[in-house]
């Protein structure tokens, strides 16, 4: 179910420039999720190009299951994006992409996402879009900037290649830079953020380790994580991959991964997304192809 934004909501403006001259387009996206019985709807949607939202699909579960897209087949140099995503009292949302968005090369100004996911009370939040692969000399910039309320629980995940790596473009892009920030009504959880810059050889111990495909991972929850990270820490690693985890100071913990191959990524993130989902909140992994 989609309903109109009331119209008491702002309009709906992307980031832009006072300068005519930009290259690049604005494009925006508000969701708002709601609980209504026992099911989550997609209770208000706008979206302005370059991004756009298939409609719910209905797989088992209680989550609402949702693909953010863009139908430009990729993200330019100059493109400002922005996601807003609200979820309800209650409600539980999985937020999805249908590929990797590609990043592609630039002479001029970064393309720049932001993200803004607001948890309410007991709310649950599912984000698991694909991997971003920057294309040689991509410029990207990105923050996730993610509110978390009482009760509430988040899965998050910010992925990358380190380049389109068949073609021999590993960790030529020109700047990669990724910030994440979690916050409840406590203070700050989580303050992430990575700038890397192309032509450096990130392959060195200590850095990625010849492994180029790297995560990020962060959890939220009030009960679990200890239990959460004691699997992870007991599990089989997936053949080329390599992963880390830590418990933060509160409610929260952070995975690192790091993969050989975009295959050995995505086994290794969907492993650990089944693990949170069976521990943090009792459900069966999700399937997302069957959508």
């Amino acid at each position: 179910m989609i309903a109109r934004l009331p119209a008491v909501e702002p309009p709906l403006t992307a980031p832009s420039s006072a300068d005519p001259a930009r290259t690049g387009r604005d494009g925006a996206l508000r969701l708002a999720f709601e609980r209504r019985g026992d099911a989550t709807v997609l209770a208000a949607c706008r979206s302005m190009l370059p991004l756009q939202v298939l409609a719910p699909v209905a797989l088992e579960g209680p989550a609402a299951v949702v693909s953010l897209l863009n139908p430009t087949g990729g993200v330019l140099g100059g493109d400002r994006l922005a996601v807003d995503v609200a979820i309800g009292a209650g409600a539980h949302a999985c937020l999805t992409t249908p590929s990797a968005t590609r990043i592609y090369r630039t002479t001029g100004a970064p393309a720049v996402q932001s993200v803004r996911l607001a948890l309410a009370r007991d709310a649950i939040a599912e984000w698991v879009p694909a991997h971003t692969i920057p294309s040689a000399e991509a410029a990207v910039r990105q923050t996730m900037d993610v509110e978390v309320g009482a009760g509430a629980t988040l899965f998050a995940v910010d992925a990358w290649a380190a380049g389109r790596v068949a073609r021999g473009e590993a960790w030529r892009f020109r700047r990669l830079d990724s910030a994440l920030t979690v916050r409840d009504g406590g203070g700050l959880l989580l303050h992430d953020r990575f700038v890397l810059g192309g032509g450096t050889d990130w392959t060195a111990l200590g850095l990625a380790e010849g492994r180029p495909y790297f995560a990020t991972i962060v959890v939220v929850a009030d009960a679990g994580l200890d239990a959460l990270l004691a699997e992870v820490a007991a599990a089989t690693p997936i053949a080329g991959t390599l992963l880390a985890a830590a418990r933060l100071p509160r409610r929260a913990a952070l995975v690192r991964c790091l993969a050989g191959s975009a295959p050995a990524l995505t086994s290794a993130l969907t492993a650990l997304w089944a693990l949170a989902r069976r521990r943090l909140l009792g459900l069966p992994p999700l399937d997302l192809r069957t959508g």
